[in-house]
């Protein structure tokens, strides 16, 4: 199922986003249309109901966000996650939108790749909130969230990988104030440094993590007791 849709422009001129919705219920898919296809400067662009058909659609008209229900049939959305970001050289940015913020599916997700997550019962001002955060990856998407998630899913290793003791220690600063939510320009004021500096700071602490994302690195420094230590 490849739905084709138009929306208002981005009023800047700049090319709108471009959005994939990926939920077995169609009274869900039909909401966050609605929602969506109203806010200018985003456009969705098709839709799925199943796992597979979420990665067949998503490969097919590239998206920049992707909206995918962690429960759905034939696969999940975990994996439906895993396969999109291994078969695209330029993957979408993708949220996992689910019912209960606490579920260790949604963490899997997290793990697998998906740069945040959504709650179902989410006001529209979030829905679209969410989609423009990720879209420009300058933030972390509901950090208290994610940092929840992170201490009651994550799965501490019994010794400290490799990756943290390479970290300088204004990496290990910029990678705490990730964890908090701040953007690129929030943390560049609380150390005191530009914003380019903390923009290559934030570059190393994704290669040393071998973190995709904020998301990731995040939930890397969790799992690896990093932001147990002081």
């Amino acid at each position: 199922m490849t739905t084709r849709m138009t929306t208002t422009p981005a009023p800047t001129g700049a090319p709108a986003l471009r959005v994939v919705l990926a939920d077995d219920e169609r009274m869900v898919r039909t909401a966050l249309r609605a929602i969506l296809s109203a806010e200018a400067g985003i456009e969705v662009v098709g839709e799925a109901a199943t796992g597979a058909e979420a990665v067949s659609v998503v490969r097919e008209l590239e998206p920049d966000v992707v909206l995918m229900d962690v429960r759905m049939p034939e696969i999940d959305g975990i994996r439906a996650t895993e396969q999109i970001l291994r078969a695209m050289p330029r993957p979408p940015r993708i949220v996992v939108v689910t019912t209960f913020e606490n579920d260790a599916y949604v963490y899997e997700a997290l793990r697998a790749g998906a740069a945040g997550f959504l709650l179902k019962r989410a006001d529209a001002d979030s829905l679209v909130q969410a989609v423009r955060v990720v879209a420009h990856s300058d933030s972390l998407l509901f950090p208290s969230a994610v940092r929840a998630l992170a201490a009651e899913h994550g799965r501490a290793k019994p010794a400290p990988p490799a990756w943290v003791a390479r970290l300088t220690g204004r990496e290990s600063e910029v990678l705490r104030l990730m964890a908090a939510g701040l953007t690129n320009a929030e943390i560049a004021g609380r150390i005191g440094v530009g914003a380019a500096t903390v923009k290559t700071h934030v570059a190393s602490v994704l290669a040393k993590t071998g973190a995709r994302d904020r998301t990731q690195a995040v939930i890397a420094a969790y799992e690896a007791g990093f932001m147990n230590t002081d």
